[in-house]
């Protein structure tokens, strides 16, 4: 493994992703959804007759909500900004170029993930911290645990980009990207059945969420993500009987994930991104 030539190419890719148009198109949109939901969280806030620990509640439904919509926005970012990362350039033979100098196939590989893993982790952080702080400005609603949330958004991404760009070194970027947003889906109702499975005590349900995460763990980072944005336990306590109605939602995680499932997570990234090195090490150019 070259690090230099890594550096090279993450910086290459960083530089890329910058050129293009929809990154930036990205920005503004975010830019103006945050905009966008503050007022109207400050208007549901001064509009409804809910008080105490319901009001919390409401408040905390409508800001996961809104980061189930910015998952599915950085899914899609990742997967089709990873997806043409391998497979035009063997296809126009700029690889084939490429590897003429001293770089290896894994160098390539591991560099464009590298750059693209920068851009969309600092995308997901700047956008998710600045919806919280503007939520938290215009409601005073503040989730258990506000600096992890993005967090977990960003490592959920992270998953889908790996994905993704795995897929790039053996089919179309159109396919890729459209399997890896796919699979996000399928693991996304596969944490639910798993929930459904741990509510109502069926161990089918229950063994299903749990293969569902083994093979893509997203949802792990997802419902940890939704844990982060609830809030305190004290207000659920406050709310009484009611609360009962919001902890049976798919939007609502009782406990964050345990270490050992996000240590699954960072391990399946490692060997996720190995599995692609050996598919283009046996590439024919």
């Amino acid at each position: 493994m070259n690090r230099g030539a890594i550096g090279v190419i993450a910086r290459l890719t960083l530089h890329e992703a910058f050129r293009r148009r929809l990154l930036w198109a990205l920005v503004g949109l975010t830019l103006l959804l945050v905009a966008a939901t503050g007022w109207l969280f400050g208007k549901a806030a001064e509009l409804s007759p809910l008080e105490g620990g319901t009001q919390q509640l409401v408040l905390s439904q409508l800001l996961v909500m809104i980061a189930f919509m910015f998952s599915f926005v950085l899914t899609m970012t990742a997967a089709f900004a990873a997806s043409p990362a391998i497979g035009p350039e063997i296809e126009n033979g700029l690889l084939l170029a490429v590897l003429a100098r001293p770089v290896r196939r894994s160098d390539v590989l591991l560099g464009r993930w590298l750059g693209l893993a920068l851009v969309v982790v600092a995308y997901a952080l700047a956008a998710g911290y600045m919806e919280i702080g503007a939520v938290r400005l215009m409601t005073g609603y503040a989730p258990v645990d506000p600096l992890v949330a993005p967090v977990y958004l960003a490592g959920e991404t992270l998953i889908l980009l790996t994905l993704a760009i795995v897929f790039s070194t053996r089919i179309a970027p159109v396919a890729s990207g459209s399997i890896a947003v796919v699979g996000f889906g399928l693991a996304w109702m596969g944490g639910v059945a798993g929930g459904i499975g741990d509510y109502l005590n069926n161990d089918a349900l229950r063994n299903a969420g749990i293969v569902a995460h083994l093979i893509l763990p997203s949802d792990t980072l997802w419902r940890g993500a939704m844990y982060a944005l609830e809030p305190p336990p004290d207000v659920l306590t406050a709310a009484g009987s009611q609360a009962r109605i919001f902890t049976v939602s798919p939007f609502f995680a009782g406990t964050q994930p345990p270490l050992a499932w996000l240590g699954w997570c960072a391990v399946w990234i490692v060997a996720t991104l190995a599995i692609g090195v050996l598919l283009l090490r046996r590439r024919e150019l």
